[in-house]
């Protein structure tokens, strides 16, 4: 006869307990909380490609250059890609064997238990909702621009400008609630919308592409890895590499190079966001595994390019920090192709914010009708089948954000989010494989757990490349999340009563 567990091992089991890919796949079928299917692998990619390609392709390509690699820059986009490519083998097994809402948040649950699932959970709010909050802006800067150009200035008050007294930025907030409006509309408009928007953009991107190739000088990739020299620190910013171990990074040489792929590495952000549609795809064992590798390689083929492209036309060294595509193009007498990029940076900011956006509601539907978060934002409406109540609700959150915040420094806390995702989901990956190896797997990640390891490893390096003090403004927002589920989800989750979440009825909140 077993003695009863005792309290503290009550917890700890409560705190690693696993939900069953099988109650997964079920709660997708409960008529108040089941999302349609209406998406394909084209779709997805789409999507895929949407979020990737923003502000980093117009924007990073120039600073990573300038201050790290040289035109070896090129090569950093295709090891920053390679460190996506290893998540992202892990996300399209897990997808496709789980294909449910809530991306590495319902992955995590499947695989290592209800904590460690609701930590990543809260990160994942860190890295859409505050990264869709930083597009928005950049997409204000870029239209303001624009309006200047024309001869428009906004006043101070409504700028969101980060000098001259406080300023609160009315476009990043008017494009927010707009696209809150899109999404609460239905996935099939959402899906209309991002293919014209990506449709603009990649065109954009490939006018640039073959436009710049005549303006291209042989001698501007000599040398094509510049000289090693010692680090400059941003703002004082001291990596916790160094912190730790007295590693100071290199700029240009061949540490150069990893050195500006933890720059670029923003610019791949959102691919992730795919596998929260997992539960919205028609085929998601076939399709999502598809689009997140098809959208990955798309993109970063066209980050490669632009680099070798901008770099041929402009020294490096005088490269701009802010707008080094439309710069280069001014630099050689192409003010009308500087407009275009101008026009399509627009585009691609637009479609990141919607889906990062889109993403956020998603991950928070799915810890809602887990009990993690009240249940009521995980209630579909029966017209549009979307969340409603979880979209209005970040939708507000992310417009005040979007119009009061500052750019600088938020980045990289979106970087560390995505990275610390990639790393959980990597270990699922193993996890899964060991202890439910019966489960259908329509996409099997290669090389396991070798691939897998080396995915955490490659994330890890760029976590420890960045700041400290974005190591303790994320630590501060984990103990945060710790303690809201210490109040809430724990007592909350349908976990806690077997009964309950075999039947699907609703639980507190």
């Amino acid at each position: 006869m077993t003695s009863a567990p005792q309290p503290g091992q009550r917890l700890l089991r409560s705190l690693v307990r696993t939900k069953p890919v099988e109650q997964s796949i079920a709660d997708t079928e409960e008529p108040e909380h089941a999302l349609r299917r209406s998406l394909s692998a084209l779709d997805l990619t789409v999507f895929g490609v949407g979020v990737i390609i923003g502000t980093g392709i117009f924007v990073l390509t120039g600073t990573a250059a300038k201050n790290h690699a040289g035109p070896a820059v090129a090569l950093s986009f295709a090891a920053a890609g390679v460190v996506c490519a290893l998540a992202a083998l892990c996300y399209a097994e897990l997808a496709s064997t789980v294909p449910v809402a809530g991306s590495a948040y319902t992955f995590a649950f499947s695989t290592i238990g209800e904590l460690p699932a609701w930590i990543i959970g809260w990160d994942l709010v860190l890295e859409l909702a505050l990264g869709a909050a930083v597009v928005a802006v950049g997409w204000s800067g870029y239209v303001q621009s624009l309006l200047e150009s024309a001869g428009v200035t906004l006043p101070h008050a409504i700028s969101g400008a980060s000098t001259g007294g406080w300023s609160f930025n009315l476009p990043a907030t008017l494009l927010v609630a707009v696209l809150t409006a899109v999404i609460l509309a239905g996935m099939h408009l959402s899906a209309e919308v991002t293919r014209v928007i990506v449709g603009i953009k990649v065109l954009v991107v490939l006018i640039v592409i073959v436009a710049g190739l005549f303006f291209v000088k042989a001698d501007n990739y000599s040398p094509f890895i510049p000289r090693r020299r010692p680090w400059r620190k941003s703002g004082g910013a001291t990596p916790l590499i160094e912190a730790l171990f007295g590693y100071t990074p290199t700029d240009f040489g061949v540490m150069g190079i990893f050195t500006a792929a933890a720059v670029v590495f923003f610019a791949f952000i959102g691919f992730d966001v795919v596998a929260t549609a997992a539960e919205e795809t028609r085929n998601p064992q076939r399709d999502v595994p598809r689009g997140i590798l098809g959208s990955l390689v798309i993109c970063t083929a066209l980050y490669m390019a632009v680099a070798l492209v901008v770099t041929g036309m402009e020294k490096y060294t005088e490269l701009s920090d802010d707008a080094p595509l439309s710069d280069a193009f001014k630099a050689v007498g192409q003010h009308a192709f500087a407009d275009m990029i101008n026009v399509g940076a627009v585009a691609g900011l637009t479609s990141v914010t919607m889906i990062l956006l889109l993403g956020q509601s998603r991950v928070f539907f799915a810890m809602s009708r887990d009990g993690l978060l009240p249940r009521t934002f995980s209630t579909v409406h029966p017209r549009f089948g979307t969340p409603t109540k979880a979209i209005v609700m970040l939708g507000a959150v992310v417009a005040v954000l979007a119009g009061l915040i500052p750019l600088e420094e938020l980045s990289e806390l979106v970087n560390i989010g995505t990275l610390f995702a990639f790393i959980v989901v990597s270990i699922g990956v193993v996890v899964l494989r060991r202890t439910r190896p019966d489960l259908p797997r329509a996409f099997r990640c290669p090389w396991v757990p070798v691939l897998p390891v080396l995915s955490v490893l490659a994330s890890l390096w760029l976590m420890v490349n960045l700041p400290v003090a974005t190591w303790w403004r994320f630590l501060v927002w984990m103990v945060i999340g710790v303690v809201v589920y210490a109040f809430y989800g724990r007592s909350h989750s349908r976990m806690g009563d077997p009964g309950r979440a075999r039947t699907g009825t609703s639980g507190p909140g």
